[in-house]
């Protein structure tokens, strides 16, 4: 079976060294020394000053949200992972969602200004596929609009945005490292500032606001994360070059083997600080998708229509704007598998098949 995509997994014995410290320590939850040093190992190979480990990226995103105070109308995209969305309305604020650029396709910055009220509290962007937005001019507008901004970089480990940590921009940005993300913890997520006051506030966020062992500072939540993850994490850390090296040979290889097929291909905002995260292609109707999806089906390989739908048709969106760029590119995207272990001649596989169909 071939499918979407594989968790990395390094030797066993790597992982099995932290986990005999953990049983000596009797210390797996609550801040302990493996997530201290995992966060100090991320900030490190990242360059960056300031981050917190927590146990998912949809948590970071509420976290942010509820950090930033925000209220009212939150600017976002229809085209991301289902979570962006919900976090925002399991935090009391409206999604008011902006149509996305058909190349990139993240959020349209020419399009965001027109969808500001006096009840708009923030923008929440996504780097689509490991993708960056148009920071810069995401970050005018917030400027001029005294708007705070969330970027979620859940597919982004590695993006740079102009020699930087794609982790460096807006007020907050979020991310996952779940187990199909390229770096991951197992289960696990992050959040990021530059503001040393924001990331004490999220802190406490994190663990109940605890602030002491009876003193609460803040309403919190339960968004702590485990030795047992953080130990993961520290294990693939030490492997995640030589992961990002042959997901970029593999991006490139599917490249070169498709370009016979009548597809578009994702426009990179720019090549050298890609991670190549997914590969997606948008096929020229949902016909021509589907039967290719049967197909590979057929040969027990499982692509994924992401994202599908898009989130402005959530059933829990009421009145939603339509996003007809969105709404046209959803039901025609397919990504495919994409990970460490995919050999060359399965890609070639995947290829030959998606060219037959084209084809007949």
């Amino acid at each position: 079976m071939i499918n979407v995509t594989k968790p990395f997994l390094p030797p066993i014995e790597d992982y099995q060294a932290y986990i005999k410290d953990i049983w000596q320590r009797n210390w797996v939850t609550n801040n302990g020394p493996l997530v201290n040093e995992l966060e100090l190992k991320l900030k490190e190979y990242l360059k960056l000053k300031h981050m917190l480990f927590l146990s998912n990226g949809t948590i970071a995103i509420q976290i942010a949200i509820k950090a930033l105070e925000l209220r009212g109308e939150i600017i976002t995209t229809p085209f991301s992972y289902v979570a962006t969305t919900s976090s925002i309305i399991w935090e009391g604020c409206t999604p008011i969602y902006v149509d996305i650029d058909p190349l990139t396709f993240n959020i349209d910055p020419s399009k965001i200004e027109a969808a500001i009220t006096s009840h708009t509290s923030a923008i929440l962007a996504t780097h689509v596929y490991g993708n960056p937005c148009d920071i810069d001019a995401i970050n005018v507008l917030a400027r001029k609009h005294n708007l705070k901004v969330i970027y979620d970089a859940a597919h982004c480990f590695g993006t740079t945005y102009k020699g930087k940590s794609v982790f460096e921009y807006g007020d907050i940005t979020t991310t996952s490292f779940h187990a199909t993300k390229i770096y991951h913890s197992i289960e696990g997520g992050a959040v990021f500032t530059n503001d040393p006051e924001l990331l004490k506030k999220m802190s406490f966020l994190r663990n109940f606001g605890h602030n002491g062992p009876d003193v609460f500072t803040e309403v919190g939540i339960n968004g702590k994360n485990s030795e047992m993850h953080a130990a993961m994490g520290l294990c693939i850390l030490n492997y995640i070059d030589a992961i990002m090296d042959k997901r970029k040979n593999q991006w490139l290889h599917y490249k070169e083997i498709l370009k016979g097929l009548n597809v578009q291909s994702l426009a990179l905002y720019d090549a050298n600080g890609f991670n190549y995260a997914y590969y997606p292609i948008v096929f020229s109707d949902e016909e021509q998708l589907l039967k290719s999806v049967n197909s590979l089906n057929l040969n027990l390989i499982s692509p994924r229509r992401y994202f599908y739908p898009t989130l402005n048709k959530l059933p829990y969106n009421k009145n939603a704007a339509e996003c007809s760029v969105a709404e046209a590119l959803s039901p025609r995207v397919l990504c495919l598998p994409l990970y460490d272990s995919l050999a060359v001649s399965e890609q070639n596989m995947i290829a030959r098949i998606l060219l037959r169909v084209q084809n007949n």
